[in-house]
């Protein structure tokens, strides 16, 4: 019992765990429902005494202190995937974003490209070999306290003992903090009747056996409704939803038919109610690693039959989506978009898709264009598009010409801006003559 002995020793007041962070450190905070709130709030209030302290982290929920205007000297972000937390701060300049592929965050830490003097990580209590799980978050987290030279735990009696590639040993932690505080649970606000519409187009794509990488939303949760006749279909995923969970218990999520890791659900985040957490608890069928394993392309397309559905803000009449911005304004980030996009292209019987609403701004724009707006990132290339689904139906893209495409994608687009699309299309395409025969 030695490591007890440790955690004892390790174990100190809020205010000294985050002593630990000094001027000029960069620093690394856990994210999604892991985000450790305590500490966050309590590195706050130390502001006065830390300057140019930049703050590394992927998606942040609740309440950011850190980013409030007149934080900027103190804290600055360095944020590889934007959020509610943080996106005033980036678009008033007060904050950076890093585009970068979720599956490559973890390499940042490990080579110094992004070195780390302290990570912030909340974690479950350790078990009885004195091993901490990062429960419901693991994505970069364990390459971070893996590299920073400092680690500051925040111990949660309610963080869930998650298994997979998800524990830190008490003896590579510095500074403990326990706490029992609920997680950061998600409001599922169910689907309306545009998602459900597009969830069915997609639905009609994926069948028995197929593996599935599903987002948060209402249109991935309108999905998972929507699978009714499907059987014996698998997860290999970001993020784990309640949605995954009520598909285990009607039986149409088996995983037994999966090419890579059988039974297993396999993830890197979960992100829902408190049930859910409960749920994944312990519990054998789930198994979490890092990003830089369930985001490989090479590690996702091992899964034959493998469908990635992920949205997109604006597609143009090419297939290129922008997915990260509005225009040049940073809206979330790169994520795992590329990583399943292309891991379904590489897939034995794969089928990678981009699904959106046809319209946006309640229905007076449409999400189809003729181009991207000025600034607007290309997340993914027109290239790696395979399938655009929308509540009119699906595009289907792979091995078409330009012309062919536009034409295929102004089918989906929305009745009211079609005319629009299509007089873009002549004015780039001049249609053969019809020869006449004497």
């Amino acid at each position: 019992m030695k490591w007890l002995e440790h955690y004892r020793s390790k174990s100190v007041s809020l205010e000294e765990a985050v002593g630990a962070v000094e001027s000029s450190n960069r620093i690394f905070i856990s994210g999604n429902a892991a985000t450790p709130l305590l500490l966050t709030n309590a590195l706050a209030k130390r502001k006065d005494a830390l300057q140019n302290v930049e703050v590394n982290h992927v998606l942040l929920l609740g309440d950011d202190p850190l980013s409030k205007p007149g934080m900027e000297n103190h804290f600055r972000h360095n944020s590889l995937f934007v959020g509610p937390a943080d996106r005033e701060a980036i678009a008033e300049g007060r904050s950076d974003y890093v585009p970068v592929h979720l599956s490559e965050i973890p390499d940042l830490f490990r080579r110094g490209i992004i070195p780390l003097d302290v990570a912030l990580i909340q974690v479950s209590p350790p078990d009885e070999h004195g091993f901490m799980s990062f429960g419901v978050e693991c994505v970069a987290s364990k390459a971070a306290a893996e590299s920073a030279k400092v680690v500051v735990a925040q111990v949660n009696e309610t963080m869930p003992r998650t298994l997979g590639d998800v524990f830190i040993h008490v003896s590579h932690v510095h500074k403990i903090v326990e706490c029992s505080e609920p997680l950061i649970a998600l409001e599922r606000k169910g689907s309306t009747t545009v998602e459900k519409k597009i969830a069915g187009y997609i639905a009609s794509l994926i069948e028995d056996g197929d593996t599935l990488q599903l987002g948060i939303g209402g249109i991935p949760d309108a999905v998972i409704t929507a699978l009714s006749s499907q059987q014996h279909l698998g997860i290999h995923t970001e993020m784990v939803s309640d949605g995954v969970v009520e598909a285990i218990d009607r039986g149409v999520i088996t995983n037994r038919k999966k090419t890579l890791h059988p039974g297993k659900v396999i993830a890197t985040f979960v992100f829902g109610s408190q049930s859910l957490y409960e749920y994944v608890d312990n519990n054998p069928i789930f198994e979490l690693h890092p990003c830089d394993y369930t985001n490989d392309p090479f590690v996702i397309a091992q899964n034959e039959r493998m469908v990635a559905i992920n949205s997109a803000i604006e597609v143009d009449l090419t297939g290129q989506v922008c997915s990260d911005s509005i225009g040049s304004k940073i809206y979330s980030g790169f994520g795992g978009q590329i990583d399943f996009i292309r891991g379904a292209a590489y897939s034995k019987h794969g089928k990678p898709i981009i699904a959106l609403p046809s319209t946006a701004a309640r229905g007076t724009l449409s999400r189809i264009v003729p181009q991207l707006k000025p600034g607007a990132g290309v997340v993914t290339s027109r290239a790696d598009v395979h399938y655009v689904v929308t509540e009119y139906g699906i595009a289907s893209l792979h091995g078409r010409n330009l012309k062919q495409r536009a034409e295929a994608l102004i089918e989906i687009t929305h009745p009211g801006f079609r005319s629009e699309l299509e007089d873009s299309l002549r004015r780039k395409y001049v249609t053969p003559k019809k020869s006449v025969s004497v």
